[in-house]
């Protein structure tokens, strides 16, 4: 399948936070986007968990030691980072950075937490949250994992309502209630932004400084 490329490229990407209810579909909407669009890059998060079956140093997570993410801490080398069961998470800095340069469109998938510091850093970034259609069918796609026991879909439940406590936070919420559907309104949510005037001021003061230059040699030539 051929990516769509995007029809303008100005300046630098946009920085995006993807968070939602466990069992939301978020991955699921993240490799959507990777497959069918060429402007976006998915940020790597490193960690401290050990790797689970089939998870790949530097392409899942990039998988380090305490000692050490303590010390990209200490570096400011992480742009956000939070604990969850005794285990570090954060985005590495560098690589976002050379993402947005390149004029990719960052997407963080990223907790809650996390979330809300990075809009912190960043007013400019964009927050979405990520539902399904209701409680039901959140329900039935935990479930339908197999892989989890009642006691760890009820704790999944119980962050869940926690988690809808302070999704005001955010600047969108979008429902998941069908894949490819979901995965369309999600690009025209972001590529809108592009749009704003504020995310246009180089190219507005391009304009801005050839209309006034065309302006003073219509005049020379009077």
């Amino acid at each position: 399948m051929s990516k769509t490329h995007r029809p303008f490229q100005r300046g630098k990407g946009m920085l995006v936070v993807i968070s939602g209810f466990s069992g939301s579909g978020k991955g699921t909407l993240m490799r959507g986007l990777m497959q069918n669009y060429d402007y976006y890059s998915l940020s790597i998060s490193a960690t401290t968990r050990k790797p689970r079956n089939g998870e790949e140093d530097g392409k899942d997570y990039f998988f380090t030691d305490k000692e050490h993410f303590l010390k990209m801490i200490q570096n400011g080398e992480l742009l956000e980072y939070a604990r969850y069961v005794d285990n570090y998470y954060g985005t590495p800095k560098a690589y976002v950075e050379q993402e947005l340069a390149k004029g990719k469109d960052v997407i963080l998938e990223i907790e809650m937490q996390g979330a809300l510091k990075i809009k912190a850093k960043f007013p400019d970034s964009v927050l979405i949250f990520i539902t399904p259609p209701s409680v039901e069918e959140l329900i039935s796609r935990l479930r339908g994992r197999g892989t989890e026991t009642e006691e760890v879909i009820r704790a999944r439940m119980e962050k869940a309502a926690m988690e809808a406590e302070g999704v005001e936070a955010y600047d969108y919420i979008l429902v998941n209630d069908d894949l490819d559907r979901t995965v369309k309104h999600l690009n025209y949510l972001i590529q809108d932004q592009h749009m704003r005037v504020r995310s246009q001021i180089p190219f507005l003061e391009q304009i801005r400084g050839e209309l006034r230059a065309n302006y003073a040699r219509m005049n020379e030539l009077n």
